[in-house]
């Protein structure tokens, strides 16, 4: 995928995803401060803005650059300083590419997770984010095609928000919930699933 495709790609998908922004505001306020929906709503409008003023031939790179830039400077959350941590970890992958194919992908999205791991003292289990996008990631790596690799990630993600269900937070402000937070589903594993499905549905062919 070239740069410009990228960039519309994601503003279809991010216009979309914001239709989740209340489910996402409710399960954050179970196990957390409840802000996820704002986060993804207001960093939905920034990056959407940011990417209409990036040039025709702009690169894969800066696309991912200009995205992260833009979300964390919407909002103050930890969540946006993370997801744009680790946006910024995967777009130096891309260096000076020129298209994005399912292999370069797959190794985006671990860098991306490895950044995220690293800097939230997170792992896989912790009841994050991670339990959606480590799936994902190596779902799409092992994918023949483009298509192939978006359904193998909803799906993979889709089983990692399941599972986080059976989970006890261990970090953020889930973690003091302890045992209590059992039985409730990760915002931020549900927010990376509902951002892949609003991926397929606003870019079908």
């Amino acid at each position: 995928m070239k740069g410009h495709d990228l960039a519309r790609a994601i503003t279809a998908a991010l216009e979309t995803v914001k239709g989740s922004a209340d489910e996402l505001r409710d399960l954050d306020q179970q196990l957390g401060d409840g802000d996820l929906g704002i986060t993804v709503s207001a960093g939905a409008d920034a990056v959407a803005a940011a990417l209409g003023t990036v040039p025709e031939d702009v690169t894969p790179a800066d696309v991912i650059r200009t995205c992260a830039r833009a979300f964390a400077n919407a909002n103050p959350s930890t969540m946006a300083a993370l997801v744009a941590g680790g946006l910024l970890a995967g777009s130096r992958l891309l260096a000076d590419q020129t298209d994005v194919s399912v292999e370069l992908a797959g190794r985006f999205v671990a860098a991306a997770a490895d950044n995220i791991s690293q800097r939230g003292k997170a792992q896989l289990g912790d009841k994050t984010i991670l339990d959606a996008l480590v799936p994902a990631g190596e779902a799409i790596a092992s994918a023949p095609d483009a298509a192939a690799a978006l359904d193998a990630a909803i799906a993979a993600a889709a089983k990692g928000v399941e599972d986080t269900r059976g989970m006890q937070s261990r970090r953020g402000r889930a973690s003091w919930l302890q045992e209590r937070s059992i039985g409730l589903q990760d915002p931020g594993a549900t927010a990376l699933l509902r951002f892949l499905e609003s991926w397929k549905s606003a870019n079908a062919a």
